[in-house]
């Protein structure tokens, strides 16, 4: 039995551009982290923001079209 009002939505989540246009923005929010000279705070989590963004987009970009 397939239940095909629910594969389209987790289709259309899966797919290619909402998910590397997020990746590509936390990578955005991670570089602007990096080079703000107000919080150290900011600067300290910015490796990690900016990695969990790379990783984000590898992944994301073997999803399908």
């Amino acid at each position: 039995m397939k239940h095909d009002s629910v594969l389209p939505s987790r289709r259309r989540f899966l797919r290619r551009g909402y998910s590397e246009g997020a990746s590509t923005v936390l990578i955005g929010v991670g570089t602007a982290m990096l080079v703000q000279p107000f919080s150290l705070a900011l600067f300290t989590w910015s490796f990690p923001v900016i990695l969990a963004g790379a990783l984000a987009f590898v992944v994301t970009s073997h999803f399908p079209d």
